[in-house]
């Protein structure tokens, strides 16, 4: 009889430089973290946006060519003068270009939302083949390691783990990219994670990259 040939558990691979994006594409990793700090100038442009009384909510696909340079759309037009824009949209930037040069993606879904509030509260996974999640200010994502909870159950409030060492955090600034279910061979071991919680009178700022094409 043929012994059965078990997959190991997904794993994370957290680290100091942008390269640790790279094993986000290794077999049996479903999630990698560049654990950067934001250029001051950055910081000082999303206080300065999260302090007015607006919502956020940009939404754009961009086409990405293979000898152009990038350019991103017009975003946050209104607030081109806000002290950091600049360096903002430098950075917004630099992770489309990084993101779609891992991928060879030719469009990329971008989307930058203020939060109040949850929008996934539940533990879930994404139907999606990887995206990019990065928090630029306020409290990030928030995941479980393999076996934290049981992938039936996802959805299900009672299922979820309720001791907060088990929770694992990201935190404002960090890349992350997250391997949902839709990876080519990842079926079964996307990403388990969720929305924070924001304290009372706290704003988050959230950028996403989704890979669509």
């Amino acid at each position: 009889m043929l012994a059965l040939k078990l997959r190991p558990p997904p794993r994370a691979c957290l680290g100091a430089e942008p390269e640790v994006l790279a094993e986000a594409l290794q077999e049996g990793v479903n999630l990698a973290v560049w654990q950067r700090r934001l250029a001051p100038q950055v910081e000082d442009f999303v206080r300065i946006l999260l302090a007015q009384p607006l919502e956020v909510a940009e939404s754009v696909q961009i086409e990405v060519g293979a000898d152009e340079q990038l350019r991103l759309p017009a975003l946050l037009r209104a607030q081109a003068d806000f002290h950091g824009y600049d360096a903002f949209i430098a950075d917004l930037t630099w992770l489309v270009e990084a993101f779609a040069c891992l991928l060879g993606a030719r469009r990329i879904g971008l989307r930058l939302r203020s939060l109040t509030k949850p929008m996934c509260p539940r533990f879930h996974v994404d139907h999606v083949p990887l995206r990019l999640i990065s928090t630029y200010a306020g409290v990030a994502s928030e995941w479980l390691e393999e076996g934290g909870m049981e992938r039936r159950r996802l959805g299900d409030a009672q299922a979820e783990p309720h001791d907060s060492e088990c929770i694992q955090r990201l935190q404002a600034g960090w890349v992350a990219l997250a391997k949902g279910e839709k990876w080519s061979g990842n079926e079964g071991a996307g990403l388990i994670h969720r929305s924070p919680t924001p304290s009372p009178g706290e704003r988050r700022l959230l950028l996403t990259l989704d890979w669509l094409a």
